[in-house]
């Protein structure tokens, strides 16, 4: 399998479902629909729409009804990218690349942008219901997308970040709750929304639950080490900001080589568990290891 192939073609797919759920630019708030439509068509790897719809396929799902929820989490994403970039936290002003939305359209326009972003995501996930009325799984998928983007997850892990950076008070077991809560629960979310709306079991969904979680902490933790090793040609974004902002991350604390083992460690355990399922889908278990070999 070319599995580099293999992910642009769903890129690809992802793009257009993306575009057919985004808002049309027009009426006198047109500005906020153009900072949207900027900000979620900039590119990105759109691996949690992806890691969703494999998870569907993984457990025989074949309805469009996952494609709404695949657009609304790009949606989450993104808003919280757009966020993440503004002046009061990152204060960044390219990201992939391209100018970052605060950047092109002002700062209250970039607030309004990732508001309007979140809010415009479970607009689009309910227009499932449109779809399959009397499909139970939309409701339970409602849900997961909710708590893991809140409190309770992303927004929760943000919230230990700032005041972490801030207090300058941060453990290595603080440090694996931020990576848990702001980058792996949108991942959880992803596959298990996949798993609920395909109908898999409650043992299937703990499964996923656990692998996605494991996934999520690989991904952060070498995201930590491309801001070391990688280049802005190839990062798409400045490199070395977590030293320059003496921002404690995995590296910081384990070293470039144990994190870089801990990487390969936390893939293998979720491939292992995706192979302890009885289902298969050998392209999610290799864009999990692809994932560690990432250069972006």
């Amino acid at each position: 399998m070319d599995i580099r192939a293999e992910i642009q073609t769903r890129v690809d797919e992802i793009e257009q479902i993306i575009k057919r759920y985004l808002p049309e630019e027009e009426g006198w708030q047109k500005t906020i629909m153009e900072a949207m439509n900027y900000s979620i068509l900039a590119g990105g790897k759109r691996l949690r729409p992806m890691l969703m719809s494999e998870t569907y396929r993984l457990f025989g799902g074949k309805s469009k009804v996952i494609e709404p929820f695949m657009a609304a989490m790009e949606m989450i994403h993104t808003y919280s990218l757009v966020h993440d970039d503004l002046p009061a936290m990152d204060n960044d002003e390219y990201r992939r690349g391209k100018k970052t939305t605060h950047a092109v359209y002002g700062e209250a326009m970039g607030i309004l942008a990732g508001d309007a972003l979140l809010n415009y995501a479970f607009e689009t996930a309910a227009k499932a219901f449109d779809m399959e009325p009397d499909n139970r799984n939309i409701g339970k998928a409602m849900q997961i997308l909710a708590t893991k983007a809140g409190i309770y997850g992303m927004v929760g892990g943000q919230v230990v970040d700032v005041q972490s950076e801030d207090s300058g008070d941060i453990t290595k077991e603080k440090l694996d709750f931020i990576y848990r809560l702001k980058t792996g629960a949108l991942i959880e979310s992803s596959m298990l929304i996949g798993a609920v709306l395909a109908g898999a079991t409650k043992n299937e969904q703990n499964t996923i639950e656990k692998a996605a979680t494991e996934v999520g902490l690989a991904f952060q933790i070498q995201d930590d080490i491309l801001d070391v090793t990688s280049t802005l040609e190839v990062l798409g974004k400045p490199i070395g900001s977590d030293e320059k902002n003496h921002k404690a991350t995995y590296v910081s604390f384990e070293g470039l080589e144990k994190a870089k083992e801990d990487v390969a460690l936390y893939t293998n355990s979720a491939v292992a568990r995706m192979d302890s399922l009885v289902v298969k889908n050998e392209f999610l278990n290799e864009l999990l290891l692809y994932l560690i070999s990432r250069e972006k």
